[in-house]
């Protein structure tokens, strides 16, 4: 999976910010910019990371599953660790 280009990074900090997940809980008062900055660097840890990540998951589980059962593994323990889920 590569890392986003520029306009999908934008769309996801758009997203973000119009998420009503994110309203109401206290979120930190950051401009535009510097929450397009925060999804750069996600954006870039992800792809640093990704082969780590995909070594993580046990065989015969890791080539059983697709790319994206994976990112919804991940984002789903994820979630779960932070109190979303």
């Amino acid at each position: 999976m590569a890392a986003l280009v520029d306009a999908d990074r934008v769309d996801v900090s758009a997203n973000f910010q119009r998420d009503p997940a994110n309203i109401n809980v206290g979120a930190a008062a950051l401009t535009k910019a510097q929450l397009k900055a925060a999804v750069d660097a996600v954006d870039d840890w992800a792809e640093a990371n990704a082969a780590a990540f995909n070594t993580a998951i046990p065989q015969p589980q890791r080539g059983a599953m697709s790319t994206r059962q994976k990112t919804f593994l991940l984002a789903y323990v994820i979630f779960k660790r932070a109190g979303i889920l």
